[in-house]
């Protein structure tokens, strides 16, 4: 059977499960690298963050489809030395799934709601209204190529986002207009 679409898993229904003692399984976390780029030995002078503007579940496959996104954009046009990334939501919920058949005679097979706890089969990370769920630090001179790196990025997440400036020089700010 195939995964189920993200937009299953999107909202959050109910508090996060954390009696992990009773998941026999925890399924592998699919985000490769949290922080990519130029490892912090330089001082950047701007620093944005993509924040999601709702509440949301974000399955471990977005977060790392989005991770890809925008390094991959932002090694092509600044270089490994030009950008640091560093993704900042990790996965803690553990997704479960109850299968159910969808043929002829398949009420004969399943259980209904017998043994209808589920198995694991993918993680996800919530996330709140305006919570950093991506940070970049870009020079001036490269802060377009920033912003469309972080486009890119909020288009791989089930949720509206906002690019923010968190950190810039006086000079900087009133020159971008943030």
């Amino acid at each position: 059977m195939p995964i189920r679409p993200g937009k299953c898993y999107r909202l959050i229904k109910r508090p996060p499960y954390t009696r992990k003692e009773y998941i026999k399984r925890i399924p592998g976390n699919k985000v490769v690298l949290w922080r990519m780029g130029k490892k912090r030995s330089r001082n950047f002078e701007l620093t944005l963050s993509l924040l999601a503007d709702e509440a949301v579940q974000i399955r471990h496959s977005a977060l790392e489809a989005m991770r890809i996104a925008a390094n991959r954009h932002l090694t092509r046009i600044l270089g490994p030395e030009g950008y640091f990334l560093w993704v900042r939501t990790y996965p803690h919920q553990i997704l479960r799934e109850k299968k159910m058949m969808a043929f002829a005679g398949a009420d004969r097979i399943q259980e209904g709601m017998r043994r209808s706890f589920g198995k694991p089969f993918s993680l996800a990370a919530r996330v709140k209204p305006g919570q950093p769920v991506l940070t970049l630090e870009v020079d001036y001179k490269n802060l377009k190529a920033a912003k469309d790196a972080l486009r890119r990025a909020a288009m791989k997440l089930p949720t509206p986002c906002t690019i923010n400036l968190d950190e810039a020089p006086e000079e900087l700010r009133k020159k971008i207009g943030f």
